[in-house]
């Protein structure tokens, strides 16, 4: 029987040259100073795929210390299984997105504060929409795209009141594929 695997995202790392973790390196530190196994990277945006441990809770918490310890930088780090990729897939409330790279999933550490949706509605500009299912936040930037939205990570992190982070539908359905 095959392990399940999962996916341990990081949150806003390499970005415009900010946070930097090269994915090589990561991969090399995850393999000699941790007990993951088959341990891969997809793209640079802070996506590690490996075997699920038995205790996601602690290998998120591991691996945040060990990126800050090598790296200096902090970063939540957000697990989700294969199955879970999978039941958010099925469970998009956008399926009539404009474009795959404008709807995004932001899995979320816990569940968010009472009342996040209803704060966050109230940022919406024209076209977008969102919607919250258990720990995922979808949202649909429409054709504004991310750089004209009013939902900045400061308004999120405000009113969710738990760290997440996001990936466009195109980044969640390989993820998905390369858990599977």
């Amino acid at each position: 029987m095959t392990a399940e695997r999962c996916a341990l995202l990081l949150r806003a790392v390499n970005v415009s040259g900010r946070n930097r973790v090269p994915m090589a390196e990561l991969r090399e530190l995850l393999g000699a100073r941790t007990a993951l196994t088959n341990v891969s990277t997809y793209i640079a945006s802070g996506n590690i795929l490996c075997d699920a441990p038995a205790d996601l809770g602690a290998a998120c918490a591991e691996v945040r210390a060990l990126i800050a310890e090598a790296f200096g930088v902090d970063t939540p780090v957000i697990a989700r299984s294969h199955a879970e990729l999978e039941a958010a897939l099925a469970e998009n409330p956008f399926p009539d997105a404009a474009q795959d790279k404008m709807l995004h999933a932001m899995f979320l550490e816990s569940e968010p504060a009472e009342g996040a949706v209803d704060a966050l509605t109230e940022r919406l500009v024209a076209g977008e929409r969102i919607a919250l299912i258990g720990r995922d936040l979808w949202i649909d930037y429409d054709e504004g795209g991310v750089q004209n939205t009013k939902l900045t990570k400061a308004v999120l992190d405000r009113a969710l009141g738990v760290a997440g982070t996001a990936r466009n539908l195109r980044t969640v359905r390989t993820l998905a594929e390369l858990t599977a």
